[in-house]
């Protein structure tokens, strides 16, 4: 409760400040259009200027003379704009110092605007923190923290409410809004045995779900952790321009005081020109366009990806991801729903489709096999138990069983050639079911492992962006590794993997990288950690069941979507690319004015037109990092 009340006074004296600051600003610049316009000369025309001056600028010249007790702070733009400002007093150039500061404040409230629009869209992601979570306890429901539940307990959530953790539905069914995680709209069905992460929201039904993950593990816990580390994770462009305007500063105050002394003392050349001159160069030289307008894009960007359920660990994977020659798909999962779906019925000797998948069915209804089970959702049926007769599973080779009195054999070519059967022989397939009834071959079901729909488009998608590469690695078999590839159109596969050999494939494709290029490995975060931490940027999906983390990975993908590496690689470049302009727009534009500030050829009013108008220029074109 104390702490509340600290926060709850904090930001109201954080407001009181801001609104002090605003209304001093306003007479500060209702003082100085009447000092322009009025007949006022003298004494009291000084008095009105420097009253004027003082109440726009009293907030730069504090920060400047507080700087002077901290070394390392102390040429920054506040130093920049009371030197060059007192300075203008002291000519008696009282409208030209009065303007710096002026527009000077214009551009820091725009700055703060662009700054606040990047904080509330970062904030989007830490608003899904749930407040609370109904635990079953007892036969009752308490409202409870959810940091207070247990794995292994029951949780409800109704309909409208935040899942607050974690889990598995163990009973009801309903849609969830899943677009502040995933950034897609389409609503997912969930039921008994569906995996559920914490954030989503339930549209409708009321559902019961086992927590599998306590909160400090969970996936909207993880959330609030990347957000939070991503901001301190600088590209090495931010880094840059840290270093670059701790130089930089001091390096054009020395010019400037040389500027104003040097012209006077050996060519004989008028001091206040000379001190004028130097007194525009300081203003131009500020480089707040530099300062704020190259982290502004990198945080622009992080929260334009977040918003599409893209979650990257800071700017330096942001800036790595740019740089992409080589992407290396994982298989199972990322490219493939990682699930047995029957792709092809074909029945033999009069039999029908439909009387082939009936009896596979019924024989493979006691199998707990990934292809058994396959051929069960397939068929899509109530089986009624009443009609088989026996069963026997033959261990390596298939079933028997008798359904309707008929006898049915249903597995592999071994089980097949056991029984003598004469059967088709299929080549460059596996997953393949093949059916006797009654000693007749009846056909064969082919099972496969299903591509996802949005992998299709993927290899030609990620080409048109400057992927150079693209590579598949899997531990299945050469026919289904290869099969899959041929379809997506990768031409690079590498089949019956361990995940070390993974690993080594990578160390491989890594090795034959142009100088400066980057490898991105793409997995399903459930056995692909050590390909993870392996390649330059590591990219998991967030899936029901295992922890966000991906301790591995660099980016975390809150959908199984793998179109969504194409929309990071393309906002990584789009942000990256922005940064850059912004640097080579902000150092050509001053680099110019400074020489035409020393030739004389321009003065003070254009000289603050020229910062603020770059530094506004230059955030404009950051923010566009948020579309």
């Amino acid at each position: 409760m104390e702490n509340a009340k600290h926060i709850a006074c904090s930001c109201h004296h954080e407001h009181q400040k801001k609104d002090f600051k605003k209304t001093r600003i306003i007479i500060g610049t209702l003082l100085f259009a009447f000092c322009l316009f009025a007949d006022i000369d003298g004494g009291l025309k000084f008095t009105l200027f420097l009253i004027s001056y003082l109440l726009i600028g009293a907030n730069v010249l504090l920060r400047a003379f507080g700087n002077i007790q901290k070394p390392k702070n102390l040429f920054d733009e506040n130093f920049l704009m009371s030197i060059a400002t007192i300075g203008a007093f002291a000519i008696g150039e009282y409208p030209e110092g009065i303007a710096v500061m002026l527009f000077y404040q214009a551009g820091e409230w725009l700055q703060e605007r662009a700054v606040s629009s990047s904080i509330k869209s970062i904030s989007a992601l830490l608003d899904l923190k749930p407040d609370f979570a109904n635990l079953k306890q007892e036969g009752k429901i308490v409202k409870v923290s959810p940091e207070e539940v247990k794995k292994g307990s029951i949780i409800i959530v109704r309909a409208g409410e935040k899942v607050p953790l974690d889990g598995v539905v163990v009973s009801g069914e309903s849609f969830l809004d899943m677009s502040n995680l995933s950034g897609e709209s389409m609503p997912k069905e969930v039921k008994e045995g569906s995996g559920i992460l914490s954030g989503s929201i339930n549209k409708n039904g009321l559902l019961h779900i086992e927590v599998t993950n306590e909160f400090k593990d969970s996936t909207i816990s993880k959330i609030v952790e990347f957000t939070k580390d991503a901001a301190k994770k600088k590209a090495k462009t931010e880094r840059f321009i840290t270093k670059f305007a701790k130089i930089y500063t001091p390096i054009v105050v020395s010019c400037a005081l040389l500027l104003a002394v040097f012209p006077p003392l050996l060519l004989g050349a008028e001091f206040d020109v000379w001190l004028y001159r130097a007194l525009i160069f300081l203003v131009i030289s500020c480089p707040c366009a530099l300062v704020l307008s190259v982290p502004l894009s990198f945080f622009a960007g992080l929260g334009s990806a977040g918003k599409q359920g893209i979650l990257v660990k800071g700017g330096n994977c942001f800036e790595s991801l740019s740089n992409a020659h080589t992407i290396v798909f994982d298989k199972t999962g990322t490219l493939t729903k990682g699930e047995f779906g029957v792709v092809k019925i074909e029945a033999a000797n009069g039999f029908s489709k439909d009387n082939l998948l009936h009896f596979c069915a019924y024989a493979e209804n006691f199998s707990r096999h990934p292809i058994a089970q396959s051929i069960l959702k397939a068929y899509n049926k109530e089986i009624n138990q009443e009609l088989i007769e026996s069963h026997e599973e033959i261990v390596g080779f298939g079933v028997k069983a008798v359904v309707e009195g008929r006898t049915v054999l249903a597995g592999s070519e071994r089980l097949m050639e056991k029984y003598g059967i004469s059967y088709e022989k299929i080549f460059n397939l596996s997953g393949i079911i093949h059916v006797a009834i009654d000693g007749i071959y009846a056909g064969y079901i082919v099972s496969a492992d299903e591509i996802k729909n949005e992998s299709f488009d993927i290899v030609r998608r990620l080409k048109t962006i400057g992927i150079k590469r693209i590579a598949m690695l899997t531990g299945d078999s050469k026919n289904i590794g290869e099969k899959t590839a041929k379809e997506l159109g990768i031409t690079e596969v590498f089949t019956e993997l361990l995940p070390l050999q993974k690993v080594e494939k990578l160390e491989v494709l890594s090795n034959a990288l142009p100088k400066n290029k980057k490898l991105i490995f793409v997995g399903d975060g459930i056995n692909d950690a050590p390909s993870l931490s392996c390649a330059d940027i590591g990219i998991a999906f967030a899936l029901p069941g295992q922890d966000i983390t991906a301790q591995a990975a660099d980016i975390v993908l809150m959908s199984p979507n793998p179109q969504k590496v194409v929309t990071a690689v393309k906002l990584s470049k789009k942000t990256v690319g922005i940064a850059r302009q912004n640097i080579a727009f902000a150092i050509g534009v001053k680099a110019a004015l400074m020489t035409l500030g020393i030739a004389g050829i321009s003065g003070m009013w254009e000289a603050v037109f020229a910062d603020v108008g770059v530094s506004i220029l230059a955030l404009i074109n950051a923010a566009r990092a948020f579309r």
